[in-house]
């Protein structure tokens, strides 16, 4: 992650362990903003809800997954969600209900309005769905997982271009 200044809008994924699904959406995202010449509007980073793996790269399927498509995580390390995290970033997006729970229970109740699924964002075929862990599974599962933080990746640029235009 890049130093930050005060006017970026800072996005946080979160999942479990922070190598599989978050850091997809670390990369993917950055990618998107990339993309769309806002990388200097944007701060983007990851975390996990758990400590299993922190200081650990993404899981290697995860890596592999995302490189076939032109993401590049092998940067990311893995961390815990901190507390100071609630107060620092814009958007925390979780990538399933469960990890929502942990995050909401967590959560000072004056940054609360800053949680939410990553999938809301998502305007095709995965609205509003949990983004599954693709750990236990396949391949598959990880190809599956970055088509639908793909989609919701655009719509949460667009949704955040609307709002700064509009807010």
């Amino acid at each position: 992650m890049k130093p930050e200044s005060q006017s970026q809008i800072k996005v946080l994924f979160v999942c479990m362990g922070n190598i599989c699904r978050s850091p997809t959406a670390d990369a993917v995202f950055r990618h998107t903003v990339k993309k769309a010449n806002l990388e200097h509007a944007f701060s983007v980073d990851s975390a996990g809800t758990h400590a299993y793996h922190v200081g650990n790269p993404p899981d290697r399927r995860a890596q592999g997954a995302a490189m076939r498509r032109g993401y590049q995580m092998n940067d990311l390390r893995a961390r815990k969600v901190h507390p100071d995290d609630f107060a620092k970033f814009d958007y925390i997006l979780a990538m399933d209900h469960e990890n929502l729970s942990i995050l909401q229970q967590r959560c000072p109740d004056r940054f609360s309005h800053k949680l939410e699924l990553m999938m809301h964002y998502s305007k095709g075929v995965y609205s509003n769905h949990e983004v599954p862990d693709p750990y236990f599974g396949g391949d598959q599962g990880f190809e599956t997982v970055l088509d639908m933080i793909e989609e919701a990746s655009l719509g949460l640029l667009e949704h955040v271009c609307n709002y700064k235009a509009h807010g």
